[in-house]
């Protein structure tokens, strides 16, 4: 820092002792943070000076050559820079770089003693000049430890040993910082290295590192270049002062300066177009741009930085100005009139084209034309449509013209554009055209092409309706033209060809569907001699008459049955006469009515059947008299169904079929599938088996007793095969049933309590020691209770097994015991689709089938026959 003062002292004093017009090019100034007014930064010799400038407006060079502060100017923490720019005498251009650079602060103690902080190794930010050619000394870092200790320093950072490397040498014993190739700011704005201090003994560092910022200070190395699109759109006839868009710009030099200040400016088109030098908005000067003139410009544009000063870069290039068109022109015929002919009879065809010239743009909405006939198509004769290829007016005939009437026809036809005309006092242009109607022999022509004729309905074959002539259009005439029907639908009428009479033929109904809201079409044609035709159309009107009475539609009436309670149906008549023979109708009974019905007016076509009586559910006729309001009606018969209803509708509805062969057998097969059981029980009735005999063996259990006799043994006692069976649990037919052969008296007065449950109660067992053992004996005894444990052991499980399928808590079987079903008219055909009607496992009762070839015989003699 000290070192710095001295150099701008000495500067002053060389500057103070020099009579001629020259400057440092580079000047470094301490200076307070915040600069005052007048506050003085420098001194120069401007004596032998024809310009003194400072670049910056806070600044100002005074005659003395004193460089002082107009206005107070902070200055930032790292410095500010600007120049001051002389020229001499000789016309040589200088420029002097002033760098200010804060000076070093105190702080004041409270005793009102000034006291310097201890001066850290902390140089104020270095500068060096973008571009500038090493190798020069920057500056000396200096460390308050060189006072105690040897030192050497290390430097690190960008420019140095980090890319890009070899920017900066660095002196580690001297701590010399020199610059040795030139630096691009655009590139490198600034460099933050970072100096570090060390003990040459110790290698310990003796003062806390310091970064060291180096400024890259901008020159002016960069010209303003164009940004963005140089194309701009105004329309033609626009204003004066109209504003066609911006010129933008950039420059690559530090913001703020002079550098990047651009300066505007048109080398050509100033007569058309101007510029704004600061702002580069580009303006329209005159009133007359005109796009069918010239409908491009292009213009050069200059741009220089520092303001536009003579030492600034410049650029230049070319903006192109399209000029837009509006619809100052309108479309103008080629030909002051036009002419045309046209054939009488034709239509809808191009008869002539009339073309026009525009001068604006093609294919715009202000060039295309459209064209109006402004008199002479009164009649709609005529129509205008644009060939859009060729902008040209084209002239139909919509409708076919007279010769007889009109031989010749003028047009005024104007063109126009899609939209209106402006920047112009122009109107838009008409044009005549002379059409000339050619004359063609035509057929004859109806007097008109419609007549109407009033008929009534009904009307007797042979009147007649009406005449339709037709004449010739050039002789007015009607000889020799003859008549026909061409359509006539339903035949209602007959034509006299040679007069066009017409006359009733067929029976005219006007409920017929030939006929529409009361008409009804003839079409008919004219033939001359020439063969030549003409076609018209009769319309009839045909009036009604009360040829029809009210009807009540055949279907029958609903009347739910309410308990308590008399209902009524709606009786609904149609009449296909129209006002006044049709509605209102009027409703009554027959005065010889049975008095279960009476008939009230509901509306105009409708009444209410009330029912007066309780009457049975059936389908019953009540005569009812309906008249329309001319009163031609008759007694009628109304179809009133009583019936029991779900939903309005009866429950049950008879219903009539005949049988067709397939219907008769289905009936026939039950009954012949029964005949054939029949005979084949017969069959095994009549048919015996030869007796067997039986061997009495150990496996036979004591069941069978051995007998001699063929015929069934009267000795061997019923009770034996009888096995009572009860208890809550049984359920169905199986409760309660007796298994007991003939004359089994005995032991069926004793079915409770002689076996519940597959156990032999104690009656059981005194019955077997008694009356048994009386009647059979002491070996029979014991056979019998060989059997009775057989049973026993059967009984048991039938028991378990019944009980079984009679619980529904576990919902296993309970699907497979019997349930009351609502009938609903039909079996199934697919037989039953139980769960158990599959069941192939061993829970069923065809063990019983399987007991041995000794117990079908048992069965058999047991059975009655």
């Amino acid at each position: 820092m000290a070192n710095a003062i001295i150099f701008v002292a000495c500067v002053t004093l060389i500057l103070a002792g020099v009579e001629s017009c020259v400057v440092p090019s580079l000047l470094y100034v301490p200076v307070p943070q915040t600069i005052p007014t007048g506050y003085e930064i420098t001194r120069v010799n401007v004596a032998d000076c024809d310009g003194v400038v400072s670049s910056n407006r806070n600044f100002a060079v005074l005659s003395n050559g004193s460089v002082a502060a107009i206005t107070p100017v902070t200055v930032p923490s790292d410095g500010q820079v600007f120049y001051v720019q002389v020229q001499g005498s000789n016309g040589l251009q200088l420029r002097m770089d002033v760098f200010l650079i804060l000076k070093p602060t105190f702080n004041r103690q409270p005793n009102g003693v000034l006291k310097r902080y201890k001066r850290r190794w902390s140089p104020p930010p270095f500068h060096i000049l973008e571009n500038e050619q090493g190798p020069r000394d920057i500056d000396r870092l200096v460390s308050d430890s060189e006072a105690r200790h040897q030192v050497y320093y290390n430097l690190t950072g960008p420019g140095f040993d980090k890319h890009p490397v070899g920017v900066f040498k660095f002196d580690s014993l001297s701590g010399m910082l020199t610059l040795l190739k030139a630096v691009d700011r655009e590139e490198y704005p600034q460099f933050i290295l970072t100096a570090r201090v060390f003990d040459r003994t110790t290698h310990m560092q003796t003062d806390l590192p310091l970064p060291i910022t180096i400024h890259v200070d901008d020159v002016n190395d960069n010209a303003p270049q164009f940004q963005g699109s140089m194309q701009f759109t105004v329309l033609e006839q626009s204003k004066a002062r109209t504003s066609l868009g911006k010129i933008n710009t950039t420059d690559r030099d530090q913001e703020g300066t002079d550098h990047v200040k651009i300066r505007y400016s048109l080398l050509t088109g100033l007569d058309k177009f101007a510029i704004n030098p600061e702002t580069g908005d580009l303006t329209v000067v005159t009133n007359a741009l005109d796009r069918e003139t010239q409908d491009k410009y292009s213009v050069r544009v200059q741009i220089k930085d520092r303001d536009g000063k003579d030492s600034g870069l410049i650029t230049t290039g070319t903006a192109t100005i399209i000029v837009g068109d509006i619809n100052d022109n309108p479309p103008t015929f080629t030909k002051s009139s036009f002419q045309g002919t046209v054939n009488e009879n034709e239509f809808d065809k191009l008869i002539l084209r009339i073309p026009v010239e525009d001068k604006d743009l093609k294919d715009s909405p202000n060039w295309k034309s459209k064209f109006v006939i402004t008199k002479g198509n009164e009649n709609n004769n005529f129509r205008m449509a644009t060939d859009a290829k060729t902008n040209e007016g084209l002239l139909y005939v919509a409708k076919p013209l007279d010769y007889e009437k009109t031989k010749n026809v003028r047009l005024d036809i104007q063109a126009r554009n899609e939209v209106d005309l402006t920047g112009t006092t122009d109107q838009w242009r008409s044009v005549p055209v002379d059409l000339t109607v050619t004359n063609a022999d035509e057929g004859p022509e109806f007097t008109g092409p419609t007549i109407r004729f009033i008929v009534k309905e009904n009307t007797p074959n042979g009147t007649t309706i009406g005449t339709y002539k037709a004449v010739d259009p050039e002789t007015k005439s009607s000889d020799g033209i003859k008549y026909y029907k061409v359509t006539d639908p339903a035949a209602w009428v007959n034509v006299d060809r040679n007069t066009g009479e017409l006359r009733v033929a067929n029976t005219i109904d006007r409920e017929s569907h030939f006929v529409k809201d009361g008409l009804y079409n003839i079409t008919m044609r004219a033939i001359d001699a020439s063969s030549k035709t003409g076609t018209g159309t009769v319309i009839l009107q045909v009036e009604d008459v009360n040829d029809n009475i009210p009807i009540v539609p055949p279907s029958e009436r609903v009347l739910c049955e309410k308990e308590g309670e008399l209902g009524s149906v709606l009786v609904v008549a149609e009449d296909l006469d129209r006002s006044p023979f049709s509605a209102p109708f009027t409703f009554s009974m027959p005065a010889d009515h049975d008095g279960k019905w009476s008939v009230t007016r509901f509306n105009d076509t409708a009444a209410t059947l009330q029912q007066l009586k309780e009457l049975p559910m059936k389908v019953h006729k009540v005569p009812v008299i309906i008249k329309d309001l001319q009163g031609n009606g008759k007694t009628q018969i109304v179809n009133v169904r009583i019936c029991q209803c779900r939903n309005g509708a009866c429950l049950t509805k008879p219903w009539s079929a005949s049988l067709g062969p397939l219907g008769w057998l289905a009936l026939l097969l039950p009954l012949l599938l029964l005949l054939l059981l029949v005979l084949l029980l017969i069959f095994f009735c009549k048919t015996r088996a030869e007796n067997i005999q039986l061997e009495d063996t150990a496996d036979s259990g004591g069941i069978l007793i051995k007998s001699n006799t063929e015929a069934p043994g009267e000795e061997v006692d019923s009770s034996l095969i009888k096995v009572p069976i009860s208890g809550p649990d049984i359920k169905g037919s199986v409760l309660n049933q007796d298994w007991q052969v003939k004359n089994s008296n005995t032991l069926g007065r004793q079915d409770v309590g002689l076996y519940k449950g597959g156990i032999v109660t104690t009656d059981m067992q005194e019955f077997y020691s008694g009356q048994y053992d009386s009647q059979y004996g002491t070996q029979q005894l014991n056979y019998d209770a060989n059997f009775l444990s057989n049973w026993q052991t059967n009984g048991r499980y039938l028991h378990q097994k019944l009980s079984y399928f009679g619980g529904e808590e576990d919902g296993r079987y309970a699907d497979d015991i019997v349930h009351h079903y609502g009938y609903e008219g039909v079996g199934s055909a697919a037989g039953s689709v139980g769960c158990c009607s599959d069941d192939g496992d061993n829970e069923n009762l065809d063990f019983l089938n399987t007991l041995g070839p000794k117990f079908k015989p048992l069965a058999g003699i047991c059975k009655k026959t």
